[in-house]
């Protein structure tokens, strides 16, 4: 049976108060509602990574509209305001969540953002999993990964999945690279540390050739219209951009007919 490609939704923050900074990774609980609305009306399943791992590896057989609804940075009001809205469809999701933060605050942002927002704690989590949700590794402390020597960024790896384990029980198989970023040596200290998949943040559909370590995704953002959304679910962009290229392209070939021929009329 030949496997469907997989959008890989990612979000950042949902919440009722977007800041500015932070506007366009934040997305309202009522456009988030109205996503999950969509997805229901249309028929998709949402699905987790261990599926997704275990169908690409001819283990299972994907559902008929498979989607996989994800999560970076572990914030809390994700927990608060994503959380009810998924389990009122009874959909699953996977948090991925940065370790050593938990509890804390997302300082990371605040050089390049002057913002920072809180982040689940423990509690919080364990209960994530109680409720059937899944939790994966965004590191320990949120670092650009590339940057690091090899043995700092193995230990970033190898201890936030062992602390991860350690609260919640069970293995933690499943990555997503804090910023998105990675090289093939970080590729490789990913499946050198245990993970069987990592989610980049290449924009895209995951069709089954996609390396399993290094997942295109379907970014959501806070400027997005539900068309917008809609139109994500089958190419990775949003309807505006695609109109927008297209419309590029267009322009492109009518120049290049012009010029050749403004040429052949020479």
């Amino acid at each position: 049976m030949k496997q469907p490609s997989v959008p890989i939704l990612m979000y950042h923050l949902v919440s009722p108060e977007p800041h500015h900074a932070f506007r366009k990774y934040t997305v309202t609980p009522k456009a988030f509602a109205s996503h999950m609305r969509w997805l229901a009306l249309a028929g998709y399943h949402p699905i987790d990574m261990d599926g997704l791992a275990d169908a690409r590896a001819g283990r299972m057989d994907l559902p008929s509209r498979p989607i996989i609804i994800t999560f970076d940075d572990g914030y809390r009001d994700c927990c608060d305001h994503a959380v009810p809205l998924l389990q009122a469809r009874r959909f699953t999701a996977v948090f991925y969540l940065p370790a050593g933060l938990m509890g804390k605050m997302s300082g990371w942002l605040l050089p390049t953002r002057g913002v920072e927002f809180p982040i689940c704690d423990w509690q919080a989590v364990s209960k994530l999993k109680a409720a059937g949700f899944h939790c994966g590794s965004h590191g320990m402390y949120h670092p650009n990964l590339t940057s690091l020597s090899d043995d700092d960024c193995r230990r970033e790896l190898a201890e936030s999945r062992q602390l991860i384990e350690d609260h919640l029980g069970g293995p933690v198989r499943h990555l997503a690279y804090p910023y998105g970023l990675f090289d093939e040596r970080v590729r490789n200290l990913a499946a050198e540390t245990g993970y069987a998949t990592a989610c980049a943040t290449r924009i895209g559909l995951s069709f089954p050739a996609d390396d399993k370590l290094a997942l295109h995704r379907v970014p959501v953002m806070g400027q997005d219209s539900l068309p917008d959304f809609i139109w994500r679910l089958h190419t990775g962009w949003p309807l505006r951009d695609w109109l927008r290229a297209k419309a590029d392209d267009a322009a492109g070939r009518l120049r290049r007919k012009g010029v050749a021929t403004w040429e052949h009329e020479r």
